[in-house]
Formats: structure tokens, sequence, C-alpha cells
């Protein structure tokens, strides 16, 4: 496979990157969106109508579509051979994607929940939530860029 998609490589890194790129900012905002929601729109019909279609459109129109083209691209640049994997990096970039991904569903489920009025997570629990995709992509940079492992 590796001589079939070698010729690809810097199309599918560029691909993977710009994919990447809109998954984390899909990521940063959705949670600020739930502060904001449960915090400013509670009690209010239309400003939750407001809230709950930005967060139902980011995350199925850009999250969604972000989170698996990241994973197709990536799979592929695996596929071109550049992994070692003898070395630990690829496996702590892998934990940080399947964290992200965890983190995203995460999101999803609680866009479900505030959508059917169920606000049981109070605005400082999203804050300090939206503090793990920093935490993830700090490990998944320092992993593939400076290889320490």
């Amino acid at each position: 496979m590796s001589d079939l998609l070698s010729p690809a490589y810097p199309s599918l890194l560029s691909l993977h990157i710009l994919s990447f790129v809109a998954w984390m900012a899909g990521v940063f905002y959705l949670p600020r969106l739930f502060v904001y929601h449960v915090e400013a729109a509670a009690g209010d019909p239309g400003r939750e109508e407001l809230f709950q279609t930005m967060e139902r459109r980011l995350l199925r129109a850009i999250m969604n579509p972000a989170m698996i083209s990241t994973w197709i691209f990536g799979l592929l640049l695996i596929g071109t051979g550049v992994v070692d994997w003898s070395s630990l990096w690829p496996w702590t970039k892998a934990a940080g994607v399947i964290g992200m991904t965890w983190f995203h569903m995460w999101c999803a489920r609680q866009r479900k929940a505030l959508a059917a009025g169920h606000v049981d997570v109070p605005g400082r629990q999203y804050r300090m939530m939206n503090e793990v995709p920093t935490l993830l992509l700090v490990l998944i940079v320092f992993s593939v860029i400076l290889k320490p492992f």
C-alpha cells in the first residue's frame, strides 16, 4: 500500500492538517456555546432555540465531517509507510486522537441533553471541560513534531 500512497503523501498530509484544524475549531467552540447556553439562555425560549440551532449545526456540519476526514486522512497517511510503530510517539498521538474522539462524543451527548432540556451540567464544568482538547492538542502536536518518545 505504501508504494501506491507514497506519491500522495504531501496532499494527504495537507488534507489531514486542514481537517484537524477544522475539527479543533469546533471542539474548542462547542463547549463555549454550552457555557453561554446554560448561563445566558436558561428560561428564554428564543435564546434556547438559537443556541440549540448553533450547537446542532456546528456539530453536524463542521465537527462531524472534520473528525471523519481527520481519521480518514490520518489512516491513509499511515498507509504511506511513514510511521515507525516501534517508536512510542505514534502510540501517544493515537491515544491523543482517541481522547479527542471521546471528547467529541461527549460534546455530542451534551448537545442532545441540552436540546432535550436536561441542564445537569453547570457552566463552570463546561469551562473546565473546555481545557481537555487543549491538553490533547499539546500531546498530539508534541508527539508528532518533537517525537520525544
